[in-house]
């Protein structure tokens, strides 16, 4: 997957924006969440499958990022919602679910992963909770920047009537690797277990 953006700021390239044009796109990751693993779901007991065990279900949501960039790294802060729901309410209750922030490189390479917890806390009578969670990706400047022959191939001023005017520069697989290789994702999602990821591929 080939995502572009994020962190937005003037005068670097979007290579999203058409033939040769040159607009704004940061080195700083997109953040977002990798399918499967915005949703996780308890059971009781434990080892059921079923709709009538279900007993806690969360969604990890709006996700968003601050980036900031310095000299030689981009320190993007990754922060989300987590929404949850429980079916017997009758006690005060606290739950503690794991998630994940992994900065992915040309969208299959993972660069490196960190695990923390969330905590969710639902007085007496409550069915629902919400939280907050926060992390941090870094990502080396120097890999998120586009070599320079590559910028210049693709923002290179190309006239009516130029044998490659019509030619759209990421058609070359050396200029579509060199950005793909340059492209960082920071993603956040649950840490979930086999069972539990396919459990929401296959519900």
């Amino acid at each position: 997957m080939l995502a572009l953006g994020g962190c937005q700021r003037t005068g670097e390239l979007d290579v999203t924006q058409g033939v040769g044009i040159s607009a704004v796109r940061s080195a700083c990751p997109v953040a977002g969440v990798p399918a499967g693993t915005g949703d996780i779901t308890l059971f009781d007991p434990a080892g059921s499958r079923e709709a009538s065990a279900i007993d806690v279900t969360a969604t990890l949501t709006n996700v968003r990022a601050n980036c900031v960039e310095g000299s030689d790294v981009l320190t993007s802060t990754i922060s989300f919602d987590v929404q949850a729901r429980r079916v017997r309410t009758d006690a005060a209750r606290q739950v503690t679910l794991p998630y994940f922030i992994t900065v992915v490189r040309g969208g299959t390479q993972i660069v490196s992963k960190r695990i923390g917890q969330v905590t969710l806390d639902f007085p007496a009578g409550a069915a629902r909770a919400s939280a907050q969670g926060q992390g941090t990706a870094i990502v080396d400047r120097s890999a998120a920047t586009l070599p320079r022959e590559t910028r210049e191939q693709i923002t290179r001023r190309r006239k009516a009537g130029d044998q490659d005017a019509a030619v759209d520069p990421l058609s070359d697989p050396a200029v579509r690797q060199a950005v793909l290789a340059a492209t960082f994702e920071a993603m956040v999602g649950f840490q979930l277990t086999d069972d539990q990821l396919k459990y929401n591929v296959t519900r």
